[in-house]
């Protein structure tokens, strides 16, 4: 899943831990329990495994591990925007960064950010966000209106929660203003369709490997039913036994 990308989402402000120290606390927990920590960089295309190693309180910043290759190393100096996400006695710990240094720590090579002014404390289930698969697209499509009709734009899911979804939007053909609302959107889920209202919350330019720009975005659910809840959460369920079975090299 891709929670880390979508720290700045609206949704997980109230599970923001703004006090320095209770930040402090939290990563030096993490560092010296030895928890594996991942770092999306180049907008959640790349994923490596860091720790951390030290927090400097005097002088605000964080000492991480480094890449296992030199490559993936220049990669993360060369990103600009960092974001990171481990557990910490079952509960996410999700924070991002602006961007790292490489400096030395204990003679050895280590990136350094500074420390971030708030942490994300997840703890509810139904707001982890499950990637759907790319075998097996789900679409969801929603009524655009123009000036004189309303357009069906056919989206694919890219990943899911209780709480809302993330589309992807190829031919950009959805209004991304923050807040605005579109009803009667259909997720055609294998389970069955279901019919909800979104909010736009966020939006992320994602550039393919051919060079096409797309639009990914992320929507809140509006008012959602019971029954769309029960059948969001049954597919989240499915999707998250499939990927343990992958996991566990069952599926």
């Amino acid at each position: 899943m891709t929670l880390a990308s979508e720290y700045e989402n609206d949704d997980l402000n109230p599970y923001r831990v703004r006090s320095r120290r209770e930040v402090i606390a939290l990563l030096r927990s993490i560092g010296e329990r030895n928890q594996l920590v991942r770092m999306l960089i180049n907008h959640g295309h790349d994923t490596i495994v860091t720790s951390i190693l030290n927090i400097d309180e005097t002088n605000n910043t964080v000492l991480l591990d480094c890449a296992p290759t030199a490559i993936m190393n220049q990669r993360v100096l060369d990103s600009e925007k960092l974001s990171f996400e481990t557990v910490l006695e079952n509960i996410r710990i999700l924070f991002h960064s602006p961007a790292a240094e490489s400096c030395t720590y204990e003679g050895l090579p280590a990136f350094l950010i500074p420390l971030p002014t708030d942490v994300v404390r997840l703890q509810r289930r139904e707001f982890y966000r499950v990637p759907t698969p790319f075998t097996n697209p789900v679409y969801c499509t929603i009524p655009v209106r123009t000036e004189d009709q309303v357009i069906p734009v056919v989206a694919t899911l890219h990943n899911i929660s209780g709480g809302g979804l993330s589309i992807v939007d190829e031919k950009k053909l959805i209004d991304t203003t923050q807040g605005r609302i579109y009803e009667n959107c259909r997720i055609d889920l294998p389970g069955g369709t279901v019919t909800v209202s979104l909010q736009i919350r966020n939006l992320l330019e994602v550039t393919l490997t051919n060079g096409k720009v797309i639009n990914r975005i992320g929507c809140a659910f509006v008012n959602p039913s019971n029954g769309t809840l029960g059948a969001v959460q049954k597919y989240i369920t499915k999707l998250e036994r499939d990927q343990n079975a992958k996991a566990t090299g069952l599926g």
